[in-house]
């Protein structure tokens, strides 16, 4: 087999977001693949907007690198106790565009947050969203990096060893499932 191909989607827009030097990590985690950060930075679903003018080509863009993708990594902070507004935006566009391009995707979720529980409540969330797209979840023991302002230096790396081997074992679950 070839490289696999993994899509990264990230649930924060901020280029120095913590989360997405999680998916940086588990990109590192996972090995030699063909990565593709996704892009969601989508206007705001309307269903006016949708009827006007059809999806945004970034939507239709996204939904054919998920078809393409060999596996997916979703890692999001949590905003007030729940998912980020822009990930569930970009799924309620996907869901327009080709509900199936989930279906049987091996998918591992991960999280960052500034606050005590890794964004705990925020992962749980965006599980039970990614849940109606019938994705393959691989699941353990919950990846949720607390204090993350602490756990990564300005380079975007890991400080300790914790996170990493946690993110190390679950990468070489996700690709044992795609082999």
């Amino acid at each position: 087999m070839s490289e696999p191909t993994l899509l990264l989607i990230s649930g924060s827009l901020r280029k120095g977001s913590y989360n997405r030097a999680l998916l940086r990590q588990a990109a590192n985690a996972f090995g030699p693949a063909n990565v593709i950060e996704g892009d969601i930075d989508f206007p705001l679903y309307n269903g006016d907007l949708e009827e006007a003018e059809g999806a945004p080509q970034k939507v239709k863009d996204l939904s054919e690198q998920l078809k393409s993708a060999d596996a997916l990594i979703v890692s999001s902070p949590e905003y007030n106790k729940g998912v980020s507004g822009v990930l569930k935006n970009a799924l309620d566009w996907l869901s327009r565009v080709d509900f199936a391009a989930f279906k049987g995707k091996p998918t591992v979720v991960l999280s960052a947050a500034a606050g005590r529980t890794g964004g705990e409540t925020g992962l749980f969330m965006t599980q039970s969203c990614l849940s109606q797209f019938q994705v393959r979840f691989i699941f353990g023991p919950p990846i949720m990096v607390a204090a993350a302002h602490k756990e990564f230096d300005a380079d975007g790396n890991f400080t300790g060893e914790v996170y990493a081997d946690m993110l190390k074992l679950r990468m070489q679950e996700l690709r044992s499932e795609i082999s």
